[in-house]
């Protein structure tokens, strides 16, 4: 049973993650930063695992150890010395902790292994090349001495994208390619490099006067909540979207153009608005996580950058059918979309309602006065943004459809405004509550109106029926006939193992059901196997004819990149029966988690 001490405060880790550390390749952003879980979520902790205090007295596995692996290079000394001489001596990278860096994302495989310093499927050699002429060098030596080659851009993939399976180069792309090229305020479109990070994307746009002699200001449109440490590049190759995307788009509606160095040359699509010139390349090669070229220039939309006009809304809704309900007849009512669009299920709105600190105030009592009962409400959130008369029509528009499916609006408190302050940060919840053995974790999907409930239903099902489990989940990118559907699970992990089976088992429900198994995450080399045995033959078959077009030595991000070249392993754990795949994961030891083997 829990006990609650009010004076008491775990001993959460607020030191700077030392430099060379594990602790410094796992931890979100900043080496500064933290977001220590509030006093409401704590609890929540405490009671769903029956801790108390004592239990976060001491934290356990902190990764502060200097990182330190025997890890031969493969390559021969010949070809060592070529990629030397190609981008430079200085920028030749073959230390342990900038090839380790150089493989590992976000994800919580890679926490989980970083933690107990498991290494593995890293490259050989990591270089940092100076512009498409390396690029273009590098790519050709490759491609003739048959040597795999992987891309790191901001390090926040959370599904195994850039991870060595086969050794090899990694490309570090956010040292010198992170450049804009060119700025058309004609058109209003914006080319960078490959490389260059999101704040310093946007900063570029909104003080477009003083950087390009522009006439206004510009925004870009995309934030994902991984915006601060993430590339254009990485949005790109993984067919990102961000948080306002249910008016600006995903990545692929931001894009123009895109230009890849490829083993059979270099391929740039055109950046006209519309074509009737042949099945659209431009859409094929985006999402192609690194499998057909290595991505060095984009061509971006721009838009009006007017924060000024922005309006907030948020509501209250009885239940997830009434909120779901109101959704769907606020995209289909062909006045505009918003901006940030998003509502939680009662599980989520539940805890969100702890993490704002209205659980037990005198607001909560009001809500369940009015029939907004506990674990059943739902909450909504949202903005507008544009031109100031669409912004006020829209919000408008919003309101009442809530209204008349007797929503209570929330919007004088402003928990729109407070949730978008906040959402950049929320990753760092996830190293303090593993320091104490809980894991924070997530897997989306992309499913229609008709689809939701049945995806929705099954994913919770499988995962409420673990013991001591909580599952939240939202929808926070919409459309005309769906959207997608976002699980976040937090659950009590002893092992390698105990994780990888909770994960298996909530890919196999997302496929279940016939969902996208992935809306802007990408499938890497995590998802792979799920999607492969989801599409049709045909489906898969043209993008193996495409990645033999493009890459015939398959050097380019090799070991199971959207299943194309999957091992034995690998398909053994999509195709096998699922019964039989979650008791030989219970078996496997624990430095045996990679997929790709």
């Amino acid at each position: 049973m829990s006990t609650t001490n009010k004076a008491f405060t775990p001993a959460w880790y607020e030191d700077t993650a030392p430099q060379g550390s594990y602790r410094s390749i796992f931890k979100w952003g900043n080496l500064n930063e933290f977001k220590h879980p509030n006093r409401g979520l704590y609890e929540l902790v405490k009671q769903t695992f029956n801790m108390t205090d004592e239990d976060f007295r001491q934290p356990r596995q902190m990764g502060l150890e200097r990182v330190e692996f025997e890890a031969p290079v493969r390559l021969k000394t010949s070809q060592v010395n070529k990629l030397r001489e190609i981008v430079g001596n200085e920028n030749v990278r073959m230390d342990s902790y900038a090839r380790l860096r150089a493989a590992y994302g976000k994800g919580t495989i890679d926490l989980i292994r970083l933690r107990n310093h498991v290494v593995e499927n890293i490259p050989d050699i990591v270089l940092c090349p100076r512009d498409s002429v390396d690029i273009e060098r590098i790519v050709a030596y490759c491609n003739d001495q048959k040597i795999p080659l992987y891309f790191y851009g901001g390090g926040t993939s959370v599904t195994r994208g850039f991870e060595a399976v086969k050794g090899g180069v990694t490309l570090d792309m956010g040292v010198y390619m992170n450049k804009v090229v060119d700025f058309n305020e004609t058109d209003q479109t914006v080319t960078v490099q490959a490389g260059l990070m999101g704040p310093e994307l946007e900063n570029l746009l909104n003080n477009a006067p003083e950087h390009f002699g522009a006439q206004r200001s510009y925004t870009c449109g995309h934030f994902p909540q991984s915006f601060e440490y993430s590339s254009v590049g990485g949005w790109v190759v993984t067919q990102g979207a961000g948080q306002n995307s249910t008016y600006y788009g995903k990545i692929e509606d931001i894009v123009l153009s895109q230009e890849y160095i490829t083993p059979i040359g270099t391929i740039k699509t055109p950046a006209y608005p519309r074509t009737a010139t042949g099945p659209d390349l431009n859409q094929l090669m985006m999402g192609s996580e690194g499998a057909f070229g290595v991505l060095v220039n984009v061509t971006l939309k721009m838009f009006y950058y007017t924060p000024q006009n922005r309006k907030y809304f948020s509501f209250m809704f009885r239940d997830w059918e009434a909120a779901r309900n109101a959704v769907r007849e606020i995209m289909l009512g062909e006045f505009g979309f918003p901006s940030v669009f998003r509502f939680s299920d009662p599980e989520e709105t539940d805890i969100a309602l702890r993490f704002y600190g209205v659980e037990g105030t005198v607001a909560d009592s009001l809500l369940s006065g009015l029939g907004y009962q506990a674990m059943k409400r739902c909450l909504l959130l949202g903005c507008t943004d544009s031109e100031l008369g669409f912004c006020i029509n829209l919000n408008n528009k919003v309101s009442r459809i809530c209204k008349r499916y007797g929503a209570f609006s929330l919007t004088p408190f402003k928990v729109a405004l407070a949730w978008e302050r906040g959402q950049i940060q929320y990753p760092y919840l996830r190293e303090d509550l593993q320091d104490y053995g809980i894991t924070i974790d997530t897997l989306e999907c992309t499913v229609t109106w008709s689809q939701m409930e049945k995806v929705h239903a099954g994913v919770r099902a499988y995962i409420k029926n673990r013991p001591h489990t909580i599952c939240m989940a939202h929808l926070s990118h919409a459309y005309l006939k769906g959207g997608n559907l976002y699980f976040i699970f937090i659950a009590k992990i002893a092992n390698v193992q105990e994780y990888l089976e909770l994960q298996y088992g909530v890919l196999d429900a997302i496929q279940k059901d016939g969902a996208a198994m992935s809306h802007h995450h990408g499938l890497g080399k995590q998802t792979a196997p799920w999607f492969v045995e989801q599409v049709e033959r045909g489906h898969i078959g043209v993008l193996r004819s495409l990645k033999r077009h493009f890459d015939p030595n398959n050097i380019m991000n090799p070991g199971g990149t959207l299943g194309l070249d999957m091992s034995p392993k690998q398909r053994k754990k999509s195709w096998g029966k699922r019964d039989k795949r979650r008791a030989s994961v219970g078996k496997a030891s624990s430095k045996a988690i990679d997929l790709a083997r």
